[in-house]
């Protein structure tokens, strides 16, 4: 049986990842694009489709793990009767082929450890051929893919696995690397691991110290940026969702998706908030890699991609996967691809906004970009979308939609107005208010006093918390604090937020999932803006002690079962972690002001 979702721990070398377990087990790795394939996938089914394995061979009295400070390296600390060893997991960024390096040190006693390598490709569905090179080395090939396997230690292979067997003492050190080529190519050189170490340590150690966050969620803050910056493509700059596929937001029902895509509204969100810690060049690049990936005509803007820009994510399942713990099915792509997500838009147009105020560089493509896609929404804003929740087999006008449509041609404006640019402000301003009187026309219910999900529905939606964010009302507006009332009444449960009622409203799917949670964080920040700051902190620390061990987050939490739901980690959740902590950082440094005013100066700042 697959071991909790929160057991696990990422790795990565910023072009793809790994998931190591609490048991010292790798049950999902991805090849060197979170989209090309998967060598392990255990983690969504039984070992026999893949897993790496290193721990004491008797069962540990106790495991501690952590991440090295201020880096993605991952340190396991198995206790046993004979004395202990530390495991140290991690993955050399920017190297010219991926490596997962992991390293077995004796720290009391002598310890006896077993290694068990499955190899697996194409999902669990392909074991590779197996052959040892000269210099003792193992390579595994199947088709384009090819791995090696270079260690101290002695192995060898038995049923179409690799073992190994050795007892490691105080002061020693072995150690194992398991490389990533195309089959086609020569084979390398073995590479210095302990050099590799001092070279991934001084990466993440310098990366994260360029940090501009000051404040008492310092911690949480640093391993959100460093997550983010993990799921991140470094080759071309996109930002994958999260580092894992069919994660179920309910054990045992359907609703599992492929997260190992780039949605521009993820992507938007998570370069604000990277901008905001002071990390520019990301901007920079996520900027680039929008402008090739949407190239061509606006009326074909995705609202997600490859990581690469690959505008083909046709979604299929893996039925000989039985799923993580039997919710099937496990799928590969994502048909949201197709939808119409009117959002998407706003959160485009917004980052741009944002990152004309940092020091991102302007861009006369990027810019030529904006203005299309703008046109274009000028066109389709009236139309029925799938919305922000991406239900299948249904269209509505979606409050939160028409909004963020809003956004769009308010931020534009703000752009051509504070920084000179030429758009067409006039006709941006009167669409802007067309779509603004219509949403508080059609959009709220005087007679409930809130905002509803969509058009001439009686529910209402967590992504109402929009509204006084982006400045479409202001927080103090009685129709704002009446939907934030019923957000309250309606979609708390056990003291956390849901996206939306699936009981009531739904998308063809079998109601039931977890809390949403960066639907939490959005209400804690609504709370920060209404001056609530006890409420809003309260909130905010009772998601934070949601985080495993590693400070890590899924998308979705159940209550009841206490356990983490969805794939993982998800960028959202940490997105949405770091708004809320720059927010309230920001609201408490001004001494306790309960203020309207100052609230609203806050208003749409990362």
């Amino acid at each position: 049986m697959p071991s909790r979702i929160e057991d696990y721990g990422l790795i990565g070398d910023l072009r793809t990842g790994a998931l190591v377990g609490k048991d010292g087990s790798i049950d999902w790795m991805c090849l060197p694009r979170f989209d090309s394939g998967a060598c392990f996938a255990a983690l969504l089914g039984a070992p026999e489709h893949g897993r790496w394995i290193v721990a004491p061979t008797n069962p540990a009295k106790e495991i501690k793990r952590r991440y090295r400070k201020d880096t993605l390296i991952l340190e396991t600390d198995f206790e046993t009767e004979r004395g202990s060893v530390r495991v140290t997991d991690f993955m050399p960024p920017h190297q010219p082929s991926s490596h997962v390096i992991r390293m077995i040190e004796g720290l009391r006693g002598t310890v006896d450890v077993h290694m068990e390598l499955i190899l697996r490709f194409d999902y669990g569905k392909l074991a590779p051929w197996v052959t040892r090179l000269d210099d003792g080395a193992l390579r595994a090939v199947a088709g384009p893919n090819m791995v090696i396997l270079r260690s101290s230690a002695d192995v060898s292979g038995k049923d179409l696995t690799t073992v190994s067997d050795f007892p490691v003492s105080a002061g020693q050190t072995e150690w194992f690397m398991l490389s990533y080529f195309p089959s086609h190519l020569p084979i390398p050189k073995a590479l210095n691991v302990e050099k590799l170490l001092e070279q991934t340590n001084a990466f993440w150690t310098q990366w994260t110290a360029k940090c501009t966050y000051e404040g008492p969620y310092e911690e949480a803050v640093k391993r959100s940026l460093i997550t983010l910056k993990a799921l991140t493509y470094w080759p071309t700059g996109g930002i994958t969702a999260a580092a894992t596929t069919s994660l179920p937001e309910k054990i045992g029902g359907v609703r599992n998706w492929d997260y190992r895509c780039c949605w521009l509204r993820d992507a938007s969100l998570a370069l604000r908030v990277l901008q905001a810690a002071g990390y520019h060049e990301e901007a920079e690049d996520w900027r680039d890699w929008l402008v090739r990936a949407a190239a061509g005509s606006p009326d074909q803007v995705q609202v997600m991609y490859g990581m690469a820009g690959e505008s083909f994510l046709k979604e299929w399942e893996l039925d000989w996967l039985p799923g993580y713990e039997g919710s099937k099915p496990v799928r590969i792509g994502n048909a949201a691809v197709e939808q119409l997500q009117l959002d998407v838009y706003g959160e485009l147009s917004g980052v741009m906004y944002h990152a004309r105020n940092g020091e991102m560089s302007e861009h006369e493509q990027g810019i030529e970009l904006e203005w299309a896609l703008l046109e274009h929404l000028e066109k389709i804003w009236r139309e029925p979308d799938e919305g922000i929740w991406e239900v299948r087999g249904s269209h509505n006008q979606f409050t939160h939609s028409k909004v963020m449509a809003w956004y769009a041609f308010d931020s534009a404006i703000k752009s051509s107005e504070q920084f000179g640019l030429n758009g067409p402000v006039d006709r941006w301003r009167a669409v802007r208010d067309e779509i603004h009187a219509e949403v508080c026309r059609d959009g709220f219910n005087p007679v409930a006093g809130t905002f509803v999900q969509f058009y001439g529905s009686d529910n209402v939606d967590a992504s109402l918390l929009a509204i006084p964010k982006t400045g479409f009302l202001p927080i103090d507006d009685p129709r704002v604090q009446g939907t934030i009332r019923a957000i309250e009444r309606d979609l708390i449960r056990d003291g956390f937020v849901m996206r939306y009622d699936t009981h009531q409203t739904d998308d063809g799917l079998p109601p039931g999932e977890g809390v949403f949670l960066p639907c939490s964080f959005w209400l804690a920040g609504a709370y920060a803006l209404s001056g609530r700051l006890d409420d809003a902190k309260t909130l905010f620390e009772r998601i934070l002690a949601l985080r495993n061990d590693l400070g890590l987050l899924s998308e979705e939490y159940d209550p009841t079962a206490k356990r983490m739901l969805g794939n993982f980690p998800q960028a959202f959740s940490h997105v949405s972690l770091l708004n809320a902590a720059f927010l309230l950082t920001r609201l408490e440094c001004e001494h306790g002001v309960k203020s309207q005013s100052i609230a609203r100066d806050h208003v749409d700042k990362p």
